[in-house]
């Protein structure tokens, strides 16, 4: 990831934070010359992921700030473990905090989320599923949280609409057909971007098949439905579930045969995990003699 793209996020979020007054509680309570000692703690087990963003943070705060990490992402943590310790000036500290938290714990949620996934998948012998996450993103943080995923052990789709074709309903419906946009998007699409589609019946799925897909989607469809399309699709295409997917489906949905499953769940509604930074002490500078 660009630093230039994490520094824009970094100062978009402190602007909110600070207007154009400022921290004026730390301003009020803290000497300007006091320094501090701060501790990043997990509370709960978790698989970190955002320490780059975190630690940048208090850089665009204060570059006299310094962060030392004890873990890295991708680290599962103890339910009390010490992850970073933190020194520097303590009014510093205290306005980096709740903007460096709050994308630490939004991104190290999404990574225990795809691990617990991953996990459930895992546990089905020969399982060939990969977990996939979508663009279901939050604003401006589509490339942490899909850093994230890849942390909790998932694989990424497409970033953006700039990187894959993917066919929607709602371009089969502005066009007419299923086959009629895959033989428009084979012929004007890029011509080493792969072509996915989206279906909701075998009777698609066979039409898709038929225009050359590279991928299609099964949108919304039951188990009994997958596995019929499984069927009909005999590995000739890969396969990927999509739409509602929960994490207690995913084991029989890993014993189907299908090749991907989708889940808008790891980075649209991933809880929050529990991180505290702990502020130990501040120490007035001594003034030089």
């Amino acid at each position: 990831m660009r630093d230039s793209y994490l520094d824009r996020l970094i100062d978009l979020s402190l602007d909110e934070d600070l207007g154009s007054a400022g921290d004026v509680t730390s301003a009020a309570l803290i000497p300007e010359d006091a320094d501090g000692r701060a501790e990043l703690w997990a509370k709960e087990v978790m698989v970190l992921s955002g320490l780059r963003a975190f630690a940048r943070t208090f850089e665009r705060v204060d570059p006299r700030v310094s962060v030392e990490f004890e873990l890295t992402d991708g680290d599962r943590t103890l339910a009390e473990q010490r992850v970073a310790r933190l020194e520097g000036p303590m009014r510093s500290l205290l306005i980096g905090e709740r903007t460096a938290l709050n994308v630490v714990q939004r991104l190290s949620g999404i990574a225990t989320a795809t691990a617990r996934a991953v996990f459930v998948i895992n546990t089905v012998r020969g399982s060939k599923l990969k977990i996939l996450d979508t663009r279901k993103t939050p604003p401006g943080m589509r490339g942490l949280a899909k850093e994230a995923v890849r942390h909790g052990g998932g694989s990424n789709h497409r970033v953006g609409l700039f990187d894959g074709v993917l066919i929607k309903d709602n371009h089969i419906a502005a066009v007419g057909s299923v086959g009629e946009a895959l033989r428009r998007a084979k012929a004007n699409a890029p011509r080493l971007v792969k072509i996915e589609i989206e279906v909701t019946t075998t009777r698609q799925l066979e039409e898709a098949i038929a225009e050359g897909a590279h991928i299609v989607m099964l949108d919304n469809m039951t188990d009994a439905q997958v596995a019929e399309a499984v069927k009909v699709a005999r590995g000739r295409v890969e396969l990927e579930v999509s739409g509602g997917v929960t994490e207690d489906r995913l084991k029989s949905l890993a014993g189907l045969g299908v090749d991907y499953v989708s889940m808008g769940s790891l980075t649209h509604s991933a809880r929050a995990v529990d991180l505290s930074l702990e502020i130990l002490h501040a120490t007035p500078k001594r003034k030089k003699r």
